[in-house]
């Protein structure tokens, strides 16, 4: 029963890409990188959904928790929430949802702390023990909390850090230890981000240029049981930078673009004249393999063991670009593009977004439309809702001036 449930988290994490594996049959070897809790790589957000899933560099709000955290530290007003919704694989099923929350506050202006909330359900599975048994079902889900803490060290530079708890149960609250299926799994993990901002002046207005990184999720395995149950997190590096230009007084466009790179080997297959006592020996290897050693290892492994290859390498990288316009900092339109090579994946699609933003609350909207064939991404929606507190205290008449008085 074990396996079945070691095929459910290999089936997750490479959902999104199983669609592309018999498209290209140039391809001699299809091998994406799978980690377990594959959630933490989804992009909770409407914003940066709709411009490629970029987020990197891109302007401070309340889901900087994800792209990155540091960009907390230069965020305008003194605090936010924001609440996003995605039905997830809606081509697929109909009981797979992402909801999170997050909020940020200023505890001076020079640094912020914020934490948030992820809450992935996987639906409804069925388990059957034997052939001869009806079965019942079960409901996965994942869940991750963190806090973080960010700081400006520079006039135009922070730096933030942030801390997580996952906890992963794909045995849907069924008793594993009695019955032989995979116990829930957790793990602790940890983010490292920068962002550096510089205004640019212009004749007609005032542009600005960007740059950020953050690797995030660095922790342990998420075992599920015994050692070869354990799963990567999906560590991943992500750099990301923006420019905004003034077309005047009130209009805007900015340019987005993002570059990921999971941290995370590839889980060895076997070479056409490898025998068996070698690919059993790498596969040994990489069940062992501590998160750290991965982290290095995802820049030179190869999952056939063959000689280096820069150009498998460079595959591996994911590029998203997406551009946005404002109309005063109200209105907002936004088209993007994701592009991941075939042979990891194949994830091909363009995303479109709008939104507004009040001085109490803003909303956005965002939609995934698939570039590939039978792609089960196409068709995302994603939904947020965000709220300022400072403009809550204007709505309300409370500042600190009423304060002394």
């Amino acid at each position: 029963m074990k396996k079945r449930f070691q095929v459910l988290l290999a089936v997750l994490a490479i959902l999104p890409t199983m669609a592309f594996a018999e498209q290209d049959a140039s391809y001699e070897q299809f091998t994406p990188i799978t980690t377990g809790v594959s959630f933490l790589s989804v992009a909770p957000d409407a914003r940066g959904g709709g411009m490629g899933d970029t987020g990197g560099a891109s302007a401070p709000d309340g889901d900087s928790q994800y792209w990155n955290p540091a960009k907390y530290a230069f965020i305008d007003g003194v605090g936010g929430a924001n609440v996003s919704y995605v039905p997830w694989l809606r081509k697929l099923v109909s009981d797979i949802d992402l909801v999170s929350a997050s909020g940020y506050y200023k505890i001076q202006d020079v640094q912020t702390i914020a934490a948030s909330f992820r809450f992935f359900s996987i639906g409804e599975v069925l388990i059957n023990q034997s052939p001869d048994t009806e079965g019942f079902n079960v409901k996965p889900y994942d869940l991750a909390l963190d806090v973080s803490y960010s700081r400006i060290l520079a006039k135009n530079f922070s730096m933030g850090v942030a801390l997580r708890f996952i906890w992963s149960d794909l045995t849907g609250g069924y008793n594993a230890a009695e019955n032989g299926y995979l116990e829930p799994g957790w793990s602790i993990a940890a983010d490292i981000s920068g962002y550096y901002g510089q205004k640019v002046d212009f004749a007609w207005g005032t542009g600005f240029g960007a740059f950020g990184f953050n690797i995030s999720n660095i922790g342990k395995k998420v075992e599920y049981g015994d050692y070869t149950s354990a799963a990567f997190l999906p560590t991943n590096l992500r750099l990301g930078g923006r420019f905004t230009m003034p077309i005047d007084k009130y209009n805007h466009i900015t340019a987005h673009l993002d570059i990921n790179k999971l941290l995370v080997p590839a889980r060895p297959i076997k070479g056409a004249e490898e025998s068996n006592e070698s690919y059993a020996q790498r596969l040994d290897n990489y069940y062992k393999m501590d998160p750290i050693t991965g982290i290095g290892m995802s820049f030179v492994d190869m999952p056939d063991g063959s000689a280096y290859s820069f150009e498998s390498q460079f595959k591996r990288l994911m590029w998203s670009a997406g551009i946005e316009y404002d109309y005063n900092e109200q209105f907002f339109g936004r088209v993007g593009l994701y592009y991941e090579d075939p042979s990891v994946g194949g994830r091909q699609y363009a995303t479109f977004g709008a939104g507004f933003k009040l001085n109490v609350f803003s909303l956005d909207v965002a939609y995934v439309l698939s570039i590939a064939q039978n792609n089960p991404l196409d068709q995302t929606l994603r939904f947020t809702l965000g709220f300022n507190i400072g403009g809550m205290k204007e709505l309300i008449g409370f500042s600190k001036d009423d304060k002394k008085d």
